[in-house]
């Protein structure tokens, strides 16, 4: 009788439908007596033994305070938290635009825009770029890797704009593969002669950033490879110490030598200056402009880096939106908005909050963080679920 191939398809889906509705009853028993044990567990449980203790907790104290806590127990030491703060800001998001209809009018479906934007206006060798958004300072060896660092300048190549180098060693693939190139000038030792400042489109001299501040910081010896060492010009032993001030500016008078030092060498290209925005923004401002920079930098508190304390991140610093408004209507009241170039950065992720920064005033903004999980695209399979997508581009990372 189940020779017949219709009878005995017919018999297998009975017998596995019948299957399917007893592991679908036995599945209802089991967590409805299960679900039973752990509800009246819960609810008749002294509060001290009950583990609804441990919800209440997190709420209270939430998850990334208690997993950073214990982070801190384990390691014994500051740990360094990765891509930026969690803590939600007053940010971009809580910015609308207006649409236009009759009482303003659209423009015109043909009217071409222009998104090109110079910077440093007043030299004789600006830097034009083809829209307005930068690839932000991420520095190879300190953070990112040979092959990210490229990946980068390919890209800023391909639309028309620059890379910034970052406060690690130059790297000659990285140049070689941008069209534009901004070098930062650290508050280390290394990037300094010559030869290297030559390299340059532009210059950035770095006195902070927003997840960090003006706060000096270490990369252990033991931290740093063969490699690394010599692209940072350091003995074997030696550590890489980013300083909390320039060596050559130990006031802010001396800002403007050191401007005039990076022209003789380089001839007139743009030479800015980066800062994390704080209280004292304005007067940090007037000191920039006085000693003769061609552009400026601002850091919101919204900002991420490779790696800093989380009370940098979380605790100090202005938000990238009050710190770009600011800077516009100081560069604007003094009516420099023409002359230095406004670069604003810090959680900078989606074409709709570039150009809620320009609104604000900004020139130009760097993309930093989102960059980088934008070129580990589908290649993130290859860390996860064991390893999180950055060490597919962290210098020595896992999965480089």
């Amino acid at each position: 009788m189940l020779d017949d191939p219709l009878k005995k398809g017919l018999l297998y889906a009975g017998l596995l439908f019948l299957g399917y509705e007893g592991l679908k009853l036995f599945a209802r028993h089991l967590f409805r007596d299960v679900g039973n044990d752990i509800l009246k567990t819960i609810t008749s449980d002294p509060y001290a033994e009950n583990l609804w203790e441990l919800v209440s907790a997190t709420y209270r104290a939430t998850p990334q305070v208690i997993v950073e806590s214990n982070l801190r127990a384990q390691e014994g030491t500051v740990i360094q938290r990765p891509l930026g703060p969690p803590k939600r800001f007053p940010s971009l998001d809580q910015l609308m635009f207006n649409i236009a209809q009759l009482h303003v009018m659209p423009t015109p479906l043909e009217t071409p825009v222009d998104t090109r934007v110079v910077i440093g206006q007043r030299c004789k060798r600006p830097l034009a770029i083809d829209l307005p958004i930068l690839i932000a300072p991420m520095a190879y060896g300190v953070a990112l890797s040979e092959k990210a660092k490229i990946a980068l300048a390919k890209g800023a190549a391909m639309a028309g704009t620059a890379i910034n180098n970052g406060e690690g060693p130059f790297l000659a693939a990285e140049r070689e593969a941008a069209k534009k190139y901004i070098l930062q000038y650290n508050r280390g030792s290394w990037n300094k002669t010559p030869d290297i400042l030559r390299k340059a489109d532009a210059i950035e001299i770095q006195f902070g950033q927003g997840a960090i501040g003006g706060v000096g910081h270490v990369l252990k010896s033991d931290q740093i490879d063969a490699p690394l060492r010599k692209s940072l010009g350091l003995q074997k032993g030696e550590d890489a110490v980013i300083h909390s001030r320039h060596l050559e500016v130990s006031r802010p008078a001396d800002l403007g030598p050191l401007i005039n030092k990076l022209k003789d060498i380089c001839g007139d290209i743009p030479i800015g200056a980066k800062i994390g925005a704080g209280k004292y923004l304005e007067n940090d401002l007037e000191l920039l402009v006085e000693g003769g920079v061609d552009f400026i930098a601002v850091d919101g508190a919204d900002a991420a880096t490779k790696g800093s304390a989380p009370i940098l991140q979380d605790d100090f610093g202005v938000p990238t939106m009050f710190a770009v408004d600011r800077a516009a209507n100081y560069l604007k009241r003094k009516n420099l908005h023409r002359e230095i170039s406004l670069l604003a950065s810090g959680k900078i992720r989606t074409p709709g909050e570039v150009l809620k920064v320009l609104a604000l005033g900004a020139d130009a903004v760097y993309m930093g963080s989102i960059n980088l999980f934008v070129i580990s695209h589908l290649q993130v399979a290859k860390v996860l679920p064991f390893e999180p997508p950055t060490q597919l581009l962290w210098y020595g990372g896992k999965g480089e």
